[in-house]
């Protein structure tokens, strides 16, 4: 599945421990990334300084749903199962 441009749900639910263009400890689950544009688009995509946990993930129907709504709360789940939340 591609991903849904203006989504931003991978950008919100996960907690994120490496360090992120200004957010130096990362982001904590539910908390929106600050590079996260208005348009829910990431301002750090294609560049290096974006974290490898974000470029590796890829959007799958399990965890993204049908639609942004369902991402939020697939990946929350997801959050919580692993004990990350």
């Amino acid at each position: 599945m591609d991903c849904r441009l203006g989504c931003g749900a991978c950008c919100i639910a996960p907690s994120i421990s490496s360090p992120i263009p200004g957010m130096p400890e990362g982001k904590k689950a539910g908390e929106r990334c600050v590079q996260l544009d208005d348009d829910n688009l990431c301002r750090l995509f294609g560049d290096p300084r974006r974290p490898q946990v974000c470029s590796d993930f890829d959007a799958t129907r399990d965890v993204c749903g049908d639609n942004r709504a369902q991402a939020l709360i697939l990946l929350t789940r997801l959050e919580q199962a692993t004990g990350n939340a």
